[in-house]
């Protein structure tokens, strides 16, 4: 099986260094690029094969979110793991909302980062403990209300009975992209498929 393929991004040097060094101990992983803010990483990752993306989030410049957003909007195939020292609803909500695959703690022990770089890379959501429970606490205290205008874009076509290949025509995204809202959907309205999204919607008046 081929490395997993991996871009690091992140202001700080000696982080970058740490985790190249971790996982260039790892035959199962190679990095085949570092970035220093947002920017550079969409650089990188339009020509470079990347499989797994490691973002940090405030960075001077071009943020994680952004590029994140940008990547999603390119339709680029890699996995977004957010790396980041911060987990508070502003700093979660955003980068979930982009399109990261996985949000995690930069003081997570090297094992569980290793195994969420695995999961992020098999299309797995990955979430530290404290940002899981802070999307819960958004779900029950109702999340709903957060949705983005592209996720109520994305549940009106489902409503309309769309697939997920004819609403990435018309919203001009890709599948994959389409696959990502709807997992975010789920997740903020405490769901676990398109029907029930779609009941809750309409119950909470999201939908006409």
């Amino acid at each position: 099986m081929s490395p997993i393929r991996l871009l690091i991004v992140d202001d700080h040097p000696i982080v970058r260094d740490g985790l190249r060094s971790l996982f260039s101990g790892d035959a199962d992983f190679v990095v085949v690029g570092e970035a220093g803010d947002g920017a550079e990483a969409v650089r990188l990752a339009r020509r470079t094969e990347v499989d797994v993306i490691l973002m940090d989030l405030r960075m001077p410049g071009t943020g994680g979110v952004e590029a994140i957003a940008r990547l999603r909007e390119l339709g680029h195939p890699a996995r977004v793991l957010v790396l980041t020292t911060y987990d508070t609803d502003r700093d979660v909500l955003p980068a979930i909302d982009a399109g990261a695959t996985g949000y995690l703690l930069k003081d997570a022990p090297r094992d569980e980062l290793v195994r969420a770089v695995r999961a992020a890379h098999a299309g797995q959501s990955v979430l530290a403990p404290s940002v899981a429970s802070t999307l819960i606490g958004l779900v029950g205290a109702g999340a709903a209300e957060s949705l983005s205008p592209r996720e109520l874009e994305v549940l009106r076509l489902v409503a309309e009975g769309a697939t997920n290949q004819v609403a990435a025509r018309r919203l001009l995204i890709s599948e994959t992209t389409i696959k990502t809202h709807l997992l975010h959907i789920y997740t903020k309205l405490g769901v676990r498929d398109r029907a029930s999204a779609v009941a809750v919607a309409y119950k909470r008046g999201l939908l006409d």
